[in-house]
This record gives structure tokens, C-alpha cells and sequence, in this order.
């Protein structure tokens, strides 16, 4: 008759060692990826609006545009009566995160997108933008006829070799998100 054997003491802490590793290290990956997750619901978040103003736009017959800057972007709509784009009351200017960056392709060519203004904390001075009141004007249209600008939108992490997500349209279909690869 075989004697039945059981385990070590020290065979049964060095499986308990490999598996709070194996843990860990499950946890650490877990953690560091929480910037993607942030910036994939961005792009999923700016697609999602895309597409609920393109429905809007064919639903009330009204012009829309999305207004990009490295930080943020703002739905405009279009005054046919005065010819110009104001602030859609529905929609404020939403700001990304601080650690990801918008940038904008039109037909192929990036665009040089706007920079933030600086804002003027010195009270009793109107600041210069209050003065000139430059009209907002949109890159990306959402048109009454259901085509948008062709384009591709890239949300990218700032930190070096980040993710990035891309947004695209032929400009008749609404935008899917992928993961761009392109540096």
C-alpha cells in the first residue's frame, strides 16, 4: 500500500508567493491604464455627440458646427437670418482632459488649431476679446442635408508614446472610434 503525501509548508508559500505576485502585478496593469480608459471614453463621448447632431440637424432642418481647439471643442449653431455661428445654448464648450490633446485633419491637411485664450484677472479692464469680439466659426459642419465635413479627429495622450484614438467620417457617415497607431 502507497503512504499518501501532502504538501510542504514551503511548497505551499511559494505558490502563495507566485499567486500575490501574479496579483499584483494584475493590479499595477489594471492602474496604469486608466489614462486609456479616460481617453477612449473621450473619443466614444465626441463620436456620440457627432451623431446626436447630425440626427438634430436633419430632425430641425438647423446647421450645426463643432469648433476644435488642442483642449476643448464647442457645438455652434448657425443663424440663418444674421449669417452667423453662435454658442449652442444646449451644448457648453466641453474641455478634455488635461492629459489628452484634440487635433484636426480636414481633406487630408492637419489644421492649425486656435490656441486657448489667456484670460485677464484684472478687474475694471475689458479684455481684448471683449473689444474685437471675433466671430466663432466652426472646422467641422454638421449640415440639415445629413453630410458633414469630411475629417479625422485625433485624441492622443500628451505623454510621450500615449495612445491615440481616432475619429473619421467620408463625410457621410457618422465617425467610428479606433485606435490610431500613426505617430
Amino acid at each position: 500500500m502507497r503512504q499518501a503525501r501532502g504538501f510542504t509548508l514551503i511548497e505551499l508559500l511559494v505558490v502563495l508567493v507566485i499567486i500575490g505576485t501574479m496579483v499584483s502585478m494584475a493590479v499595477l496593469s489594471i492602474g496604469s491604464s486608466s489614462g486609456s480608459r479616460e481617453l477612449r471614453n473621450e473619443a466614444e463621448r465626441l463620436a456620440a455627440l457627432i451623431g446626436v447632431l447630425a440626427d438634430e440637424a436633419v430632425l430641425d432642418g438647423q446647421e450645426y458646427g463643432l469648433r476644435v481647439t488642442p483642449e476643448s471643442y464647442q457645438v455652434l449653431i448657425y443663424d440663418s437670418l444674421s449669417g452667423t455661428w453662435s454658442e449652442a445654448d444646449s451644448q457648453k464648450e466641453h474641455r478634455a482632459p488635461a492629459s489628452l490633446r484634440l487635433t484636426l485633419e480636414l481633406d487630408g491637411e492637419a489644421l492649425k488649431l486656435p490656441e486657448p485664450e489667456v484670460q485677464d484677472d484684472q478687474p475694471g479692464l475689458a479684455s481684448n476679446r471683449e473689444e474685437k469680439k471675433e466671430p466663432l466659426v466652426p472646422q467641422l459642419l454638421i449640415l440639415s442635408s445629413g453630410e458633414l465635413s469630411p475629417f479625422r479627429l485625433r485624441l492622443e495622450e500628451r505623454r510621450a508614446g500615449g495612445n491615440a484614438y481616432a475619429l473619421a467620417s467620408d463625410g457621410y457617415q457618422l465617425p467610428s472610434v479606433d485606435m490610431d497607431d500613426r505617430p
